[in-house]
């Protein structure tokens, strides 16, 4: 059975699908960009290598920071305003080991205050929501991509018009793990981080993200605060304050709607909940695929 190669690479994780007519019949996961150095070409073909067996791969088409200038083969950027017949148009293309492959271009914007704004992967899932839901496509959307490096994208008919990035993933991980404010663990007690979410949403309400941080710390040593409601009341705070400042530098759409992986979607829609603001939810690998197949021509 002849077959294609699609998929997401980034920072952190490759997934790849393999592709039967427009089905998808089988999955790998192989490592990040991130992780690599110069090795990209080695690990594609690690990640595949069960799949050669039985042949090459008609073609392969990737999206995400395989194209980064520290990936596999660098992708330019779309300018945005950008539509998805704009966004198809500036892939890369190549050839591996005989096999034609395509690596999708990210976006890139500038905000009002002349600083400039990219993505890499995101683009693939907006565009991909747009098939899934075509209404997406039509009047004033707000998208959020909840991730490592959040993205807010304002859609305009189907047009990608702006974009803001906040790496408010990076930032949790960073407090976690690597300063004295996360206690350097996982949450154990799922009520216990409920609990501290919920505080930290309540603090993101004042608006004093840098002055409400200590308090992951003190709750601990003087309120006899859990290490899980630590974890829970700083991704709340953090969440909360960048809400905020979103709704302050993009506006509001017609709808917000929420795609990624739905733990942390379903974060997400609390906290905008909280806040008073209606949201909905789709699942980021059903928009990747989408976006993917249609980058390739085809339909879901």
């Amino acid at each position: 059975m002849t077959y294609r190669v699609i998929g997401d690479w980034g920072t952190t994780r490759l997934r790849l699908f393999r592709v039967e007519g427009d089905v998808v019949v089988a999955r790998a996961h192989g490592p990040g960009i991130g992780g690599i150095g110069d090795g990209a070409e080695a690990a594609f073909a690690a990640t595949v290598e069960s799949w050669l067996v039985g042949g090459a791969p008609q073609s392969v088409t990737l999206c995400g920071m395989a194209g980064a200038r520290d990936g596999w083969v660098e992708a330019p950027y779309g300018e945005c305003p950008a539509d998805a017949q704009a966004w198809r148009s500036v892939a890369r293309r190549f050839d591996w080991e005989k096999v034609p492959v395509t690596i999708l271009a990210g976006l890139a914007c500038r905000h009002d205050d002349g600083m400039p704004d990219v993505m890499r992967g995101e683009e693939t899932q907006i565009f991909g929501a747009c098939q899934v839901e075509p209404a997406l496509a039509q009047g004033r959307r707000l998208i959020a991509l909840p991730g490592t490096h959040n993205k807010w994208a304002l859609l305009d008919d189907g047009r990608v018009v702006a974009f803001r990035t906040v790496p408010t993933g990076e930032l949790f991980a960073l407090l976690k793990d690597r300063s004295t404010l996360g206690g350097a663990a996982d949450a154990t007690d799922p009520a216990e981080e409920a609990a501290g979410f919920v505080d930290g949403l309540d603090q993101a309400g004042e608006g004093r993200l840098l002055t409400s941080l200590f308090a992951a710390r003190t709750m601990r040593l003087r309120s006899g605060r859990s290490v899980s409601w630590t974890m829970g009341y700083l991704s709340g705070l953090l969440i909360g304050c960048e809400i905020g400042e979103v709704r302050a530098s993009l506006g509001e759409g017609q709808d917000i709607v929420l795609i990624g992986e739905p733990r942390l979607s379903a974060r997400y829609q609390q906290a905008l909940d909280w806040q008073g603001l209606q949201s909905r939810t789709m699942d980021g690998e059903a928009c990747v695929l989408a976006g993917l197949l249609m980058a390739e021509g085809r339909k879901i």
